[in-house]
């Protein structure tokens, strides 16, 4: 590992681990650079987890000083994406390289159309379903999210988001509080069998998780409404090049 990389990594996850916890889809930065600094992409994969682990611990301990608490529906969620990790996290382990590579690039220029097209939402006056019914849809949704993110992670925030939004017609500063505690589960459990394979690059996941873990206390307690323009212009600009270089030049 260059020590530049390290620098990059740590500056990189500052920001990163910001736009994750107000937002999301911060992965579709940083898991393209790992693959660039030379990681297989299933070693990029599973290292880019711990930078996601670590921020999350961080912006939940932010919430918590900040007097969040949360329900049993937020575990119930976290639960059912964790038991969708696992078939998804196998799905990673044995795509090619070269394969996985071209979805990402996908992923990443969808991501983009929806934050650019995608429905602009308010907080205020929100109504929250949170019947049986609209319980065992958001458990449900949640399971095929964790597929999804055990497989790839990239964009899982903006998945979340979209679900408890159009589901249970959450706010958009509760939908973050819950959202932390959901990808704990199932990071959890996706990061314990990338580790059972040894697919984990401690030095670059570290770095990286440095960073993340900065970012993630600093968005955790700061003003969401004063960075989401330029995060969002931020995030349409780097993706767009990174899923470019992807698909042409990897």
């Amino acid at each position: 590992m260059e020590y530049w990389h390290f620098i990059v990594l740590v500056l990189i996850g500052i920001v990163v681990g910001f736009i994750n916890v107000i937002s999301g889809g911060g992965s579709l930065i940083t898991l393209p650079i790992l693959i660039f600094f030379g990681l297989d992409s299933t070693v990029a994969n599973a290292s880019n987890r711990i930078g996601n682990i670590a921020q999350n611990i961080f912006a939940l301990a932010g919430f918590k000083s900040k007097g969040v608490t949360y329900s049993k529906y937020t575990f119930l969620l976290g639960f059912s994406a964790a038991l969708g990790a696992i078939p998804g996290t196998f799905m990673a382990l044995y795509i090619p390289d070269n394969a996985f590579n071209k979805i990402l690039a996908i992923v990443m220029l969808v991501v983009v159309i929806i934050i650019v097209f995608g429905p602009k939402t308010k907080a205020e006056d929100v109504v929250e379903y949170l019947e049986s019914k609209h319980k065992a849809l958001g458990m449900l949704a949640f399971f095929f999210i964790g597929v999804y993110g055990g497989f790839i992670q990239a964009g899982t925030g903006l998945l979340i988001m979209a679900a408890l939004s159009l589901i249970n017609k959450m706010s958009f500063v509760k939908i973050n509080t819950f959202k932390v505690v959901v990808v704990l589960f199932y990071l959890s459990v996706a990061f314990g069998i990338f580790l059972y394979y040894g697919q984990v690059n401690w030095a670059y996941g570290l770095s990286l998780g440095v960073g993340t873990s900065i970012g993630g206390w600093l968005s955790s307690r700061w003003s969401i409404d004063k960075v989401d323009v330029w995060i969002k212009r931020f995030m349409v600009v780097s993706v767009c090049a990174l899923a470019f270089k992807l698909l042409f030049f990897s």
